[in-house]
């Protein structure tokens, strides 16, 4: 055979990824939606969670019933209008304070009892009673606390001018908030929508990609090359790898600048924290991509197997220790329960390796384990 007849010679693998990684990028180019997963979405979460969703009981509407004219009973009451996070209807009968509850027009009321000022000068003050709306049972808790927490104050402010400290408050309390003196319920809600986030980049995306190579016939053309099923997933992994270290870095500059929330850490520790939690969220979408090869049926798979235990199971929302032990147990198979806290070490309290790289390590499990199970439903067959 001359030299001109002889075949010519197939890419090398370095080149056939390249090329790969190249289509990839100009499929995501030319699909809208991916965009706005990537980029539009991601906003919409981070300010939905930064100011539209807010579990601190700011200007929280309560009744304030105050059956008493003496001069402490004024003063308390006036500690509950002046404090920020109630807004005071003053009354001085309790069966309206119930009627406006029951009509959901105040999530709680304070009764300071008759005689309250007379008693208190005798050293033996009456409580007051708090009572809040338990058809909400997190806001009513939220509520009854920060009730009880302006008593609390005004018993060891006000009172302590006239040497009656120890009337109500025979010890002294003096507490210390960490990481979030001020206790805002943002600092730890964005860091979650960030784990949603890179959930939704991580798995949703990636559930659809191989699937869409079944759907529209070039998966067979692929398989006719030399290509390896390992360039095929790495040129499946990479772009979308690197699409939402993007989106993770533009929502927490977001989240630094927008919000302020605070930033203790080192960019490698988030980077690391980051790069760990794309490789179960990754494998996962590309497992149940190739094992559904229908992008409509990878869609829902990804969203029940993703989203919801991220959103509900992993303690961005509801704390994990509240749970019955059955769904706590349960929690142990969700990355994100492992993302979560790392995200929020680092941003309240710094590079804490001690809690960053035990998550860090069993994220990187998970990964494993799912890009095994995806390399075992991604065959260089067509049977099914």
């Amino acid at each position: 055979m001359s030299e001109t007849e002889a075949p010519a010679p197939q890419g090398t693998p370095r080149r056939r990824l390249l090329a790969l990684i190249v289509k990839e990028y100009a499929q995501i180019r030319r699909d809208p939606s991916t965009f706005l997963i990537a980029f539009a979405m991601p906003m919409l979460l981070l300010f939905l969670f930064g100011y539209a969703v807010s579990l601190d009981p700011r200007e929280t509407r309560i009744a304030l019933v105050v059956q008493d004219d003496s001069a402490p009973a004024a003063s308390l009451a006036q500690a509950y209008v002046h404090s920020p996070y109630f807004r005071v209807t003053m009354l001085r009968a309790v069966e309206p304070a119930r009627a406006l509850m029951a009509d959901y027009a105040i999530r709680g009321f304070v009764v300071i009892p008759p005689d309250f000022g007379s008693s208190l000068a005798k050293g033996r003050p009456q409580p007051v009673q708090i009572v809040t709306d338990g058809t909400q049972p997190n806001q009513a808790t939220l509520v009854a606390s920060y009730a009880e927490g302006v008593r609390a104050s005004w018993m060891l402010g006000d009172l302590a001018e006239d040497g009656l400290r120890g009337a109500g408050q025979p010890i002294d309390v003096s507490q210390r908030v960490w990481y979030n003196p001020a206790l805002k319920s943002r600092f730890f809600l964005v860091p979650g929508a960030i784990a949603v986030v890179m959930t939704m980049i991580g798995t949703l995306l990636t559930a659809l990609v191989v699937a869409r190579e079944w759907e529209r016939g070039t998966m067979e053309a692929l398989l006719a090359t030399p290509l390896r099923m390992t360039e095929f997933i790495a040129s499946k992994v990479v772009p979308y790898f690197l699409l939402a270290m993007g989106s993770m870095a533009l929502c927490t500059i977001i989240a630094i600048t927008v919000f302020g929330l605070p930033f203790r850490g080192s960019v490698l520790a988030l980077l690391l924290i980051a790069a760990a939690f794309l490789m179960p969220a990754l494998g996962l979408g590309l497992f149940i991509s190739s094992a559904t090869k229908n992008q409509f049926v990878a869609s829902q798979v990804a969203l029940l197997a993703s989203f919801l235990p991220t959103f509900l199971l992993s303690g961005f929302i509801f704390e994990i220790a509240s749970m019955p032990w059955p769904i706590q147990l349960l929690t142990y198979a969700v990355p994100a329960r492992y993302l979560i806290p790392a995200l929020q070490t680092v941003f309240m309290a710094g590079d804490v390796w001690a809690i960053i790289l035990p998550n860090i390590g069993i994220l990187l499990l998970f990964g494993l384990a799912f890009f095994f199970l995806c390399f075992r439903a991604t065959r260089r067959s067509l049977d099914a």
